[in-house]
């Protein structure tokens, strides 16, 4: 039998002790001695100007970019190939796809270093690509203190407040009906709730543990935190009295950070990461989505040529990971999108790190039209007055847009007109559109919601481009 399915056979205190330690572990791993003053650094770097930042990257590449080529088999391999110093300039290195990496995870690994001795990470294939990684102690450390830094400390949290989480781990079974839909891991202070259990009947005693065990704030999805706001709000339930509410893995809409603010009574700080650690981000209290710039350096790209585009124009996020060196990614297009600010206005937070303007998600979340226009950024149809849970769109065909609802209280006539006339106006005319009711959408390994989903293979979506 395997450890999970014994897991599962546990009582809810045999689970919760199981995840205590799985949290004293990790708890361990991440955090050490040196975590306060990799917290203080890191705080004091926030102050740091565009050229401070520019004399320390340029060190930290090349070392990087020389590490890689000397101890990296991938790297190594492909520069043997290609004799002279091109190496030296980052512009000369190929874009890295997941695909690659995915073929062949250890030959990214520097050969100094011994897996067995590190952090191995899976990744749940969200972009259709999985993907195992690892990382050292020390790394993994620098990590969860800029976390800490970034994530709490700019909102008077630390790392030992009570939390709460709502994430993708199966920590009950997912044939569970009945509550608890969570376990107590006492080690790291955290209620870990499960994303896949959320829904009507379900949804008071999620805000009901989330009141009792006192957590100061509640980390998630934001498909996750907006099911349990709008059902909420729907069945006039009282808030737990939460400070901050963190979105983390998947991209914010404008209606889902109104049905969660109004819920929660609490500001929602958006944050941006990857598992392979080459960019994040995180929102200050003014608004502003602040770069880390010592995770990694960041190009955006144009979709149809491999060339930078200009400050607020979107494009592809290719990313050179400067935190984990022992696997280093270099021009690594991480699948999303994005686009950096087209002023460089001082934010009003006093802090001066660079900033992202947006991040569009995954980039085929997205709409190609038989004319071969590339429809993103749906999510404003949504508007926070209609009277729906959640939603998907879903390309079934080149021609063909469906729309999945799990309707509200009240949903009506007037919701479906609303829908229909806010994708038509965005698609056009020639697209044939229709929206079905479903009791629930479908989460992914990991439990995120996909917002847009195609099911065009990338033959056809090739086609359609031509037609641009």
């Amino acid at each position: 039998m395997r450890v999970i399915d014994l897991y599962h056979r546990l009582p809810h205190r045999g689970r919760s002790w199981a995840a205590t330690l799985r949290g004293s572990y990790l708890r361990r791993y991440r955090y050490g001695k040196e975590t306060s003053s990799l917290i203080a650094d890191a705080l004091a770097r926030d102050s740091w100007s565009a050229e401070d930042w520019e004399r320390w990257r340029s060190p930290t590449l090349s070392q990087l970019l020389k590490r890689a080529v000397e101890r990296v088999p991938f790297y190594r391999d492909y520069w043997r190939k290609r004799p002279g110093d091109g190496w030296q300039d980052l512009a000369n290195w190929p874009i890295l796809s997941k695909q690659t990496v995915a073929k062949a995870p250890r030959r990214f690994v520097a050969d100094d270093c011994n897996p067995r001795r590190m952090f191995k990470v899976h990744t749940s294939g969200s972009t259709g690509t999985p993907l195992t990684l690892w990382r050292s102690r020390q790394t993994t450390r620098r990590w969860y203190a800029l976390c800490e830094a970034r994530q709490q400390t700019w909102w008077q949290l630390t790392r030992d407040d009570r939390s709460a989480m709502l994430g993708g781990q199966l920590v009950v079974a997912a044939r569970r009906s009945k509550p608890p839909f969570w376990v107590w891991n006492s080690s790291m202070r955290q209620l870990y709730l499960s994303s896949y259990h959320i829904d009507a009947d379900s949804v008071a005693s999620y805000v009901d543990a989330i009141k009792r065990y006192r957590a100061r704030y509640l980390l998630g999805y934001p498909s996750a935190l907006a099911a349990i706001a709008r059902l909420g709000l729907e069945l006039g339930l009282e808030s737990p009295p939460l400070e901050l509410c963190i979105a983390n893995a998947e991209p914010v809409f404008d209606w889902q950070r109104q049905v969660i603010e109004l819920f929660f009574s609490a500001p929602l700080s958006e944050t941006y990461g990857s598992a392979e650690l080459v960019a994040a981000a995180s929102q200050c209290p003014e608004g502003t989505l602040h770069l880390w710039p010592e995770v990694g350096y960041l190009e955006i790209i144009a979709d149809d040529r491999d060339e930078p585009v200009p400050p607020g124009e979107t494009g592809r996020l290719v990313c050179t990971g400067l935190l984990n060196t022992d696997m280093p990614l270099i021009r690594y297009e991480i699948g999303d999108r994005g686009a950096l600010p087209a002023n460089t206005t001082p934010c009003a937070c006093g802090r001066r790190l660079p900033a992202l303007a947006k991040i569009e998600g995954r980039l085929d979340d997205e709409i190609v039209t038989p004319e071969g226009r590339h429809v993103g950024r749906l999510d404003p149809i949504f508007k926070a007055e209609l009277r729906i849970r959640e939603a998907q769109i879903v390309q079934t065909s080149p021609a063909a847009v469906e729309l999945r609802v799990v309707p509200a209280a009240g949903y009506g006539d007037q919701d479906r007109a609303t829908l229909l006339s806010g994708l038509r106006q965005r698609l056009g005319q020639t697209m044939e559109l229709s929206i079905i009711e479903v009791e629930r959408l479908p989460r992914n390994a990991a439990g995120k919601l996909r917002a847009v989903v195609s099911a065009l293979d990338r033959d056809t979506i090739l086609a359609l481009q031509t037609k641009e």
